[in-house]
């Protein structure tokens, strides 16, 4: 490897049957890219602990939910703590990569999220619905998500572990791409039953003032922030994830200018990153 250029730990589990993506194309495409700034290998989650001291900086990126290799993931945050190894995405971020708390500190600090309770004295603070949804705090990819009805809530075990919220009746989902505090490009569905079919979406300066909020809330310096939010009937933004820990990009729905714009955005963050 070059003296001179970096070498990147890039984390990936390219056989993750992810529904209505392709980790594996994402991944194999930008490394692709990346191999023109950088000395760049690719490995399993699992086998980042034993890999990760001959590299300059780690970059998580495709490696499925972390639920799926629970212990793997902690031993790899306990070595990078104690080598101080850098990790991109940063691990103090506070969305997803935190779990999903941010969910209820941001409902309780007003800002425009699906309102969110985790405890059954606070069911009462949820608008009214149909039905509501209820998933574990540590989940992920809408593993052990359920619909309820209001009446079953009373009967669920809420101790802290689960999450309870409104099922919206939304218009369309649509997701902002960050590199750092830069914005990338956004995406929608326009149909909510295919979440993952996914066509260019043109912001309006109100949506992107909405996106950054998040952005600027989570305090991530370098990384690539996925703020994915919902349109509701009334026209309203309501954010559903702020993912910042191995986003999935969708780079296979942008055109080919964007895909290069964004790959550039990146290159630059990863060198800013490696000299801060």
């Amino acid at each position: 490897m070059s003296a001179d250029r970096a070498r990147l730990l890039y984390v990936t589990d390219l056989a993750y049957p992810a529904r209505g993506r392709r980790y594996c194309d994402e991944d194999i495409d930008l490394t692709a890219r990346l191999r023109g700034s950088f000395d760049l290998a690719l490995c399993h989650p699992r086998d980042a602990v034993a890999l990760m001291d001959a590299f300059d900086a780690v970059v998580v990126r495709n490696s499925g939910p972390v639920l799926h290799h629970q212990e793997a993931y902690g031993r790899f945050r306990e070595r990078a703590a104690a080598l101080g190894t850098r990790v991109y995405n940063p691990l103090h971020g506070r969305g997803d990569m935190a779990g999903k708390q941010y969910l209820l500190d941001l409902t309780a600090a007003g800002m425009p999220v699906i309102p969110t309770v985790d405890r059954r004295e606070d069911l009462g603070r949820l608008p009214e619905a149909g039905r509501y949804a209820v998933k574990p705090k540590a989940g992920a990819d809408s593993i052990g998500l359920r619909f309820l009805p209001y009446e079953e809530l009373a009967g669920l075990d809420l101790d802290g572990d689960l999450l309870v919220q409104p099922r919206i009746d939304f218009a369309y989902e649509v997701s902002f791409v960050f590199v750092d505090d830069l914005f990338q490009y956004a995406l929608y569905a326009p149909d909510p039953e295919r979440r993952w079919v996914l066509e260019p979406y043109e912001p309006t300066p109100a949506d992107l003032a909405f996106a950054r909020r998040f952005v600027d809330w989570n305090t991530l310096r370098h990384g690539v922030q996925r703020v994915d939010a919902c349109r509701t009937r009334d026209g309203e933004l309501l954010l559903v994830e702020l993912e910042d820990l191995n986003p999935y990009l969708s780079l296979d729905r942008v055109g080919e200018p964007v895909r290069a714009r964004f790959t550039e955005a990146l290159t630059d963050s990863l060198h800013a990153f490696l000299k801060a």
